[in-house]
């Protein structure tokens, strides 16, 4: 194995906001937009409509307070690797914008409200909260171990449309299980994407991923199939409900989006990741749940 890069030395940055701008980087809060349009299309599909107001407020606080408690423990526990990694070494908590003892504070806090908006929704939802919590956490530690630590994060935001499902009905059922391990094949995916820039500082580092596991020319292959995966989920999806020509025409343009996204990304060449990683699959997101809303809508 590889000896482990050198730490460097932390930029100095100046975020506009200061600290409010250092706490919103720490929990990366522009990723909202992955999972909070599913965890809303989940309420919809469940609801058959718009949720009543006060559940749709409970479910963002549990959104809120779950993902800002995963993001700050990721930062936490990844502190000494992001570190050495030219990539991440802007990151708030490494060039001493923000201290660890606000980081476990503002983990405190995100916990409490995630339990609070789990027990003002059903009983269901708080008997899962914890079980939700251990699968959201122990994601900083997987990359330590295995190369599947990708469908980890997946399964972690393909969580969301499950959660908000059993918010508005207490229960549990296929729908949103589908929902969410498209979500999961999706997210899995892109991740897989996004690592490839770390390829060589993972294999030096002695951590896992898809692309220091196979190389990234193999990894965009995996990507697509997980892709091609969640696409057929999505599509099973629209037949169990079922749903109709509002469901599929976004599905098939999300299809369309993602075929975009691998052109945009290749082994030799990973200059527009940011694009693929962020703008497409963001607007995949909206997509989804901007035709869920309109299907339902139009029944």
């Amino acid at each position: 194995m590889s000896p482990a890069p050198a730490m460097t030395a932390p930029p100095d940055v100046r975020r506009p906001f200061g600290a409010l701008g250092a706490t919103l980087s720490m929990i990366k809060f522009q990723h909202t937009v992955f999972a909070l349009p599913f965890a809303l299309a989940g309420a919809v599909l469940a609801a058959g409509g718009a949720p009543p107001r006060a559940t749709l407020g409970w479910i963002l606080g549990a959104m809120v307070g779950a993902r800002s408690a995963a993001m700050v423990f990721n930062r936490i526990a990844d502190l000494e690797i992001d570190r050495r990694n030219p990539r991440t070494a802007s990151r708030p908590l490494v060039t001493g914008e923000l201290g660890l003892t606000f980081a476990w504070a503002f983990l405190a806090a995100s916990l409490a409200l995630f339990y609070l908006s789990a027990a003002m929704l059903n009983r269901l939802a708080l008997l899962l909260a914890t079980p939700t919590l251990l699968v959201l956490l122990s994601y900083s530690y997987a990359k330590r171990f295995t190369w599947l630590t990708h469908l980890h994060l997946g399964a972690s935001l393909g969580i969301a449309p499950i959660g908000a499902w059993i918010a508005v009905t207490g229960r549990l059922e296929g729908a949103p299980v589908l929902l969410g391990a498209g979500v999961a094949c999706w997210v899995g995916g892109f991740d897989i994407l996004y690592a490839c820039q770390d390829a060589e500082f993972d294999r030096g580092a002695g951590l896992h991923a898809v692309p220091a596991r196979f190389g990234v020319g193999r990894a965009l292959q995996i990507a697509r199939a997980l892709h091609l995966l969640a696409i057929a989920l999505w599509l099973l999806l629209g037949t169990l409900l079922p749903l109709g020509g509002f469901w599929y025409g976004g599905v098939l343009a999300a299809a369309a989006l993602l075929a975009w996204e691998h052109r945009l990304v290749r082994a030799d060449d990973l200059s527009r990741i940011d694009q693929a990683f962020f703008t497409i699959n963001g607007l995949i997101a909206f997509l989804i749940l901007a035709a869920t809303v309109a299907d339902v809508a139009t029944r």
